[in-house]
């Protein structure tokens, strides 16, 4: 098999990660949504999955999950091992304040347990409901990360001023009895942070990693994009003497394994397709956007060529364990070396073969990667 090659070549353990993004059909019970969400993130934790990252949007009826720290919150006590991440914190529709108190709080949760993921915030409906549609929400998201990390390396009383946000308690502190004192995080001097990277070529990815923080590329653009994420990751980390590592690339990877073949072929690609749905969701938020450049598989292709069909085909990894081993490893070997697959989480059309599929790549394919 062309993956034992490619196994002995990198004679590498890589990790198995989660990261959901939470979509499910708009007719479908909410609580039943949660309660399958959560189940997949404890079987992840049966399974031996390293990590697990939780979405999270307020204006969307697909997407269930309004507070990723409240999500993970119900899960802090029945998981045992597995690191539990924001995926994300979109950091310009919070107060730092809030952000910072919340995040503190789950990281003792979990023990230290948790890894910080944080962004911009993607969703462009979102960012009209909290009045900063018309801002520059990259200029808020570094001012709210900034503050965040200040409060947290300081001690009280607060007096941080910003354009969007001012933080202060000189006025109102009682040291004797720690009013005006706000809680760090259990690890030190914080949580790791993570970001998402989604454009070619990411100048974001770049920042993020001069600042030591780590890179998920995610599942949803063409893997000759994904593989321009590890040179602009070098070239951050290039930029601060660090070392940039292959183990901390994170790479989300659309799939699903089945014992049967055809059944695989159906689930994932049928006309019920949770995977198709997932993709269609998507699709035509970028469509809205204008930004199909996401699935082309060259920057001159044009908008005609680009269908739903096509990304679907070349996004859904599917099959019997070999041939998911197979085209995984191939594309292993067309992006680098990476450290841990993140598996993405998408709706449970049917639970049994939801949680097959889990289980099929957490024992029959994993261990050849």
């Amino acid at each position: 098999m062309y993956a034992l090659f490619l196994f002995n070549y990198y004679n590498n353990n890589m990790k198995l990660g989660f990261f959901t993004r939470p979509l499910h059909p708009l007719n479908k019970n909410w609580q039943k949504c949660l309660i399958e969400d959560r189940e997949a993130i404890l079987l992840a934790d049966e399974l031996g999955f390293s990590e697990a990252y939780v979405g999270e949007h307020l204006s969307d009826k697909a997407e269930n999950i309004t507070s990723c720290v409240a999500f993970i919150a119900s899960l802090a006590y029945q998981t045992k091992n597995i690191r539990l991440g924001t995926g994300t914190v979109n950091i310009p529709n919070l107060h730092p304040v809030h952000i910072a108190g919340q995040i503190a709080m789950i990281d003792h949760m979990l023990n230290g347990r948790f890894n910080f993921g944080i962004s911009p915030g993607g969703l462009i409906s979102d960012a009209e409901l909290f009045g900063n549609l018309n801002n520059d929400r990259s200029e808020m998201f570094l001012e709210g990360i900034n503050t965040v990390l200040e409060i947290w390396a300081r001690e009280a009383p607060y007096n941080i001023r910003g354009k969007y946000w001012n933080v202060t308690t000189q006025n109102t502190i009682i040291s004797e009895i720690g009013q005006g004192y706000m809680t760090k995080p259990f690890q030190k001097p914080h949580p790791p942070i993570v970001v998402t990277a989604v454009a070619p070529y990411s100048k974001g990815i770049t920042e993020a990693a001069a600042r030591g923080w780590k890179p998920i590329s995610a599942d949803i653009i063409m893997p000759n994009w994904v593989k321009t994420h590890w040179y602009k990751y070098a070239e951050g980390c290039d930029r601060s003497n660090l070392d940039a590592n292959p183990d901390d690339w994170r790479i989300a990877k659309t799939v699903f394994v089945a014992d049967n073949l055809e059944k695989a072929k159906e689930y994932a690609l049928g006309p019920r397709s949770p995977y198709v749905f997932y993709f269609k969701q998507l699709f035509k938020k970028f469509v809205a956007l204008g930004k199909l450049d996401l699935f082309k598989k060259s920057i001159d292709q044009p908008d005609s060529e680009v269908t739903l069909e096509q990304v679907c085909k070349d996004l859904i990894i599917w099959g019997t364990p070999d041939k998911v081993i197979d085209e995984l490893s191939k594309f292993r070997e067309d992006v680098g070396n990476f450290g841990t697959l993140m598996y993405a989480g998408v709706d449970w059309l049917d639970p049994k073969l939801a949680r097959k599929s889990m289980i099929l790549t957490a024992e029959k394919v994993n261990p050849f990667l």
